[in-house]
């Protein structure tokens, strides 16, 4: 640490003043992803976790999973989910279906974000395959059917804060996003074709 003791007051205090903007902005920089990981782990916030199969345990126990849908403000699409409920056996795999339309006259692509309420279930709320892992691109007046498999973690009856739950509410919230590349390109030349 020689250089330290080499600088001057006024040198120590701008060396110290960098390191902690640029301490303060890697921590910033990381925060994002360190939080959805956090969520992901402990399910706070309602955070669903993910699996690539099927539970291997299926409960006689059943809860109540209620669907439902919303849309950002400036989001153009309709939004809703396919059945408002379904009675699922816990660690049984289930097929819910969401339908968006885009009533716009062009290509609108979006996200969606979700969480799980009561906040104690979203732990034991896996999802296997989902829409909302992907964006989704809806050119003008097209209507699709979006699946999610999931189930419900056996786990969920010897977890105190989650035992006894008797209805999940599965959320989504869908958001304008950019276009991708190759949709951009598309509407660029459609554009250009108008104008000629």
């Amino acid at each position: 640490m020689r250089w330290w003791r080499d600088l001057t007051a006024n040198g120590r205090v701008v060396a110290l003043t960098l390191a902690t903007v640029l301490g303060m902005g890697s921590l910033g920089w990381a925060a994002v992803p360190l939080y959805d990981l956090f969520c992901r782990v402990t399910g706070y916030g309602g955070t669903t976790a993910r699996a690539e199969a099927g539970s291997d345990v299926v409960l006689d126990q059943t809860v109540l999973v209620r669907f439902d849908a919303s849309r950002e403000r400036d989001m153009p699409w309709e939004f809703r989910p396919e059945q408002t409920s379904m009675e699922v056996r816990i660690g049984e795999t289930h097929l819910a279906f969401y339908e968006a339309t885009n009533p716009t006259d062009e290509p609108v692509a979006g996200t969606a974000s979700y969480n799980v309420a009561p906040y104690a279930a979203g732990l034991h709320f896996v999802k296997i395959d989902c829409f909302c892992f992907e964006e989704q691109v809806l050119m003008p007046g097209e209507t699709i059917s979006m699946p999610v498999t999931f189930y419900v973690d056996p786990a969920i009856v010897d977890d105190p804060e989650a035992k006894g739950i008797p209805e999940i509410t599965l959320s989504y919230t869908f958001h304008v996003t950019d276009l991708p590349d190759e949709y951009a390109a598309l509407q660029d030349d459609d554009a250009v074709r108008t104008t000629n």
